[in-house]
């Protein structure tokens, strides 16, 4: 590497570098800004240059992230920046405050912010791709897309852009794109880093966290990011140790039960991927000692439907009376579903979306019984390879039509559960990252870690795209 070149291991491997004089927070930034203009990804829509290179000038790198240049999703605020939900609707709004997650990791973790990433409109849709933007692209084949709603930076961290970047995940949309794109993308318990300030709950799905290259920078992350905010009254008391703890917990993993679910959530996958899926559960399971069980029943009633109507009246509210006016300035995806969604929100409908979540929690209660369930389920992040850039969502997976209401199935349990769940890189298929994805128990992440760390001890991936 040289000076102008951006950092292309993980965030804590820079940090080293920059204790060691090796490198320098102010020259990093340089470099991160270069490939920015560089590059042909679309993945960042906004960059503050002046801000960020007075806080590189005077990063305190003994902090665990400190001068490290972040990617900061464009649905999450950072006070002065464009707050655009992604919509050409709002492409004139500035945000007022800033999220407490951002909050936290610029003044606990020392982080640079370098600049905005893009995502999906409101955040809806696995596919990053905006009237306001354009389409975002994957780094391992440009065309295809990198996911959403987090894609802008699963394709910057992906990429050799950014070193590590923000991500949130309401229906999927961290572990989507990291499986897309070849990260590490673990959703925590609900709760776990506050959403606040001004905390607004939705369909009470949504998690934040971040796109990450290696196993260490997450917990790094979450080790800074978690804990109880005020302004956010449903998030965890903090926990100490997420990096420090890394690899504690193997002996504890020893015997644990897990079921291997190609069709988690009703999904349908691809054959020819899960054929390598399952080939990588497999050996996890015998490098960790877990026992395999196919005696308990996974089904989880679909509640997509429920959800997406949900969604969609935050969305309603969130418009105003923009809409319906602008309605030919959103996406596809966005104009049918509110139109779609329009009358179906009512007295009747509110308490049949509760008996379904009522319906969703006791299932999955059954499935991780501690006695008569298992400890983790393991399954695919998606249910296919990367498709195009530009859209339509996927219909078809594997040469088996399913529909693209298929896209979210595997992910969404664990968003409606609340259970935290993460997506390791598993090799690739025809030139493309596919991404295991493990689900664990509520409070499990430092399991669900040291599973992932197995995996990246035992079958090391590319920390960037290799294209």
């Amino acid at each position: 590497m040289t000076s102008h070149d951006t950092w292309q291991g993980d965030a804590v491997g820079l940090i080293d570098a920059f204790r060691a004089g090796e490198r320098s927070p102010l020259e990093e930034l340089e470099a991160v800004h270069a490939a920015i203009d560089a590059s042909e990804l679309n993945a960042v829509c906004f960059t503050d240059r002046e801000a960020a290179t007075a806080a590189a000038r005077v990063a305190d790198v003994s902090k665990p992230f400190g001068g490290v240049p972040i990617g900061v999703k464009e649905l999450t605020r950072v006070a002065g920046w464009p707050d655009t939900e992604a919509c050409v609707a709002f492409k004139d709004e500035i945000a007022s405050t800033t999220s407490t997650m951002v909050e936290r990791i610029v003044t606990r973790g020392g982080a640079v912010l370098a600049g905005q990433t893009t995502a999906s409109e409101f955040g809806g849709v696995n596919l990053t791709r905006t009237v306001l933007h354009g389409a975002t692209h994957n780094p391992w084949e440009h065309g295809k897309t990198p996911g959403g709603s987090s894609g802008g930076s699963a394709s910057a961290v992906a990429g050799g852009i950014f070193p590590i970047a923000t991500g949130g995940d309401g229906g999927g949309s961290i572990r989507i794109p990291a499986g897309f794109t070849g990260l590490v993308g673990l959703k925590g318990t609900f709760g776990r880093i506050p959403l606040g300030p001004e905390t607004t709950y939705g369909n009470m799905t949504v998690s934040t966290g971040c796109m990450a290259r290696s196993v260490r920078d997450t917990a790094r992350w979450f080790d800074v990011t978690n804990g109880h905010d005020p302004t956010d009254p449903l998030s965890l008391p903090p926990v100490e140790g997420w990096e420090r703890e890394l690899g504690s917990h193997l002996d504890t993993l020893r015997g644990a039960r897990v079921s291997v679910a190609a069709d988690w959530g009703g999904a349908v996958v691809s054959p020819i991927m899960w054929e390598l899926l399952d080939e990588a559960a497999t050996q996890l399971i015998a490098d960790c000692g877990l026992i395999r069980t196919d005696d308990v029943d996974t089904h989880v009633p679909r509640m997509g439907g429920a959800w997406s109507i949900s969604g969609m009246i935050q969305i309603r509210a969130q418009l105003g009376d923009r809409y319906p006016a602008c309605a030919d300035q959103l996406t596809p995806e966005m104009a049918y579903g509110l139109a779609t969604t329009a009358d179906k929100y009512s007295e009747t409908g509110r308490s049949r979306i509760e008996q379904r979540r009522m319906e969703v929690n006791e299932a999955m209660a059954k499935i991780f019984d501690p006695v008569e369930g298992v400890d983790f389920v393991i399954t695919a992040s998606n249910p296919d390879v990367a498709f195009n850039a530009e859209g339509p969502l996927a219909s078809v997976f594997g040469g088996i039509e399913a529909g693209m209401g298929n896209n979210g199935q595997l992910t969404l349990p664990a968003n409606l559960h609340g259970n935290p769940a993460i997506s390791v890189p598993a090799g690739t298929l025809d030139g493309l990252p596919i991404g295991l994805q493990i689900v664990g128990r509520h409070f499990s992440e430092p399991l669900l870690l040291d599973l992932a760390l197995t995996m990246e001890r035992n079958r090391p991936w590319p920390l960037v795209a290799p294209r």
